[in-house]
C-alpha cells in the first residue's frame, strides 16, 4: 500500500535513494508518518480512495487542472459564475495598494 501510495505523489518526495545491491527500501522518517497518517485521515473523514486525495492535490498545484475543474464546477452549478471574478478584482486591488495607485 506504501508503493501505491508513493506512486500516486501522497508520500514525501523521497529526496536521495539508497544505494547498493538489492532491493530499494525507504527509511521513514516521523514526518513522513504523520503525512501518511494525514492522508490516511482525511481519507477516512471524507470517505475518498487514495486516488481521488491525489487527484485533489493534482487539482491544487496544476493550474491547467485547477482550470478545468473549475469551468466544470460552473458548468454544473457547484461554482458561482461571479466568484472568480471578484477574486481577481479583490487580488488587483491588493497589487495597486501595494504599489501605492489606490
Amino acid at each position: 500500500m506504501l508503493r501505491y501510495r508513493e506512486e500516486l505523489g501522497l508520500l514525501p518526495v523521497l529526496r536521495s535513494r539508497p544505494s547498493g545491491r538489492g532491493p530499494l527500501h525507504r527509511q521513514f522518517s516521523e514526518s513522513d508518518l504523520s503525512t501518511i497518517r494525514a492522508g490516511v485521515e482525511i481519507e477516512r473523514r471524507y470517505d475518498i480512495t487514495p486516488a481521488a486525495l491525489a487527484f485533489g492535490l493534482r487539482v491544487l498545484t496544476d493550474p491547467a487542472v485547477r482550470a478545468s475543474v473549475t469551468d466544470l464546477g460552473r458548468r454544473t452549478g457547484h461554482l458561482p459564475a461571479s466568484a472568480p471574478g471578484r477574486a481577481l478584482d479583490f487580488e488587483k486591488e491588493r497589487a495597486l495598494r501595494a504599489l501605492g495607485r489606490k
